[in-house]
């Protein structure tokens, strides 16, 4: 199990530092409606990762193995995730602002002011389960998991940990606001802003190593 949940560790991290889902978090954190609606945010945050996890790892379970213990469907499916994300980084990268140029932000997040908590879990889990990037990454961690032949009560272990982990970095700031909301506004802001600017960056790198590190799974399992 120890295996499996460091495989599967990259990917969460890959999640949990997706610039765009911090970066809405804050702007509700930021908003008039801030605790309703950052909980909201963060639960749907929460469920769409586990439901994404979960789907794929129930399906890598029902894959017939190989030869001799290979897992060539497994492989198949790995190396077609990586170069998806690979993909996405050559995106990420080309999306990157020229300098002195503002970025561009989605425009639904200038809506997160009028959001309720119902809203914001919505955003949370589309953001979660059904953003490509982050997709990839759960299919990604389904797969490792789904096919390294655990018990039951293994997988569900390696899922909390990877659901844990991949939402920490929504998850910290929301709890850390409740907590102390007036010390927090300004940290917040600073970190948004950073944010914003190293977006593209930031993420073209990350999807780029996890990337690679899928496609060779993939490849080991022939």
């Amino acid at each position: 199990m120890g295996s499996v949940i460091g495989a599967v560790l990259p990917l969460a991290i890959g999640i949990a530092i997706s610039p765009i889902p911090i970066i809405a978090s804050i702007l509700m954190l930021l908003s008039p409606k801030a605790k309703g609606t950052s909980v909201g945010f963060l639960l749907g945050w929460v469920v769409g990762i586990l439901v994404a996890v979960t789907v794929f790892t129930l399906i890598s379970t029902v894959l017939p193995d190989g030869d001799s213990g290979s897992k060539p469907i497994q492989g198949v499916i790995q190396i077609v995730l990586g170069v998806g994300l690979l993909l996405l980084a050559l995106r990420q990268w080309r999306s990157r602002p020229k300098p002195g140029e503002e970025p561009a932000l989605p425009k639904w997040m200038s809506a997160i002011d009028t959001m309720n908590a119902g809203r914001g879990f919505g955003l949370g889990f589309l953001l979660a389960a059904v953003n490509p990037k982050n997709l990839l990454l759960g299919a990604g961690a389904g797969v490792t998991i789904g096919s390294a032949g655990l018990s039951a009560g293994s997988v569900a272990v390696v899922i909390g940990v990877f659901t844990v982990i991949a939402a920490a970095s929504v998850a910290i700031p929301v709890i850390a606001y409740l907590v102390a909301a007036k010390r927090m506004a300004g940290p917040l802001e600073s970190l948004r802003g950073w944010l914003v600017h190293n977006n593209a960056t930031v993420m073209a790198v990350l999807l780029l190593v996890i990337g690679f590190v899928l496609i060779g799974k993939g490849i080991a399992s022939f």
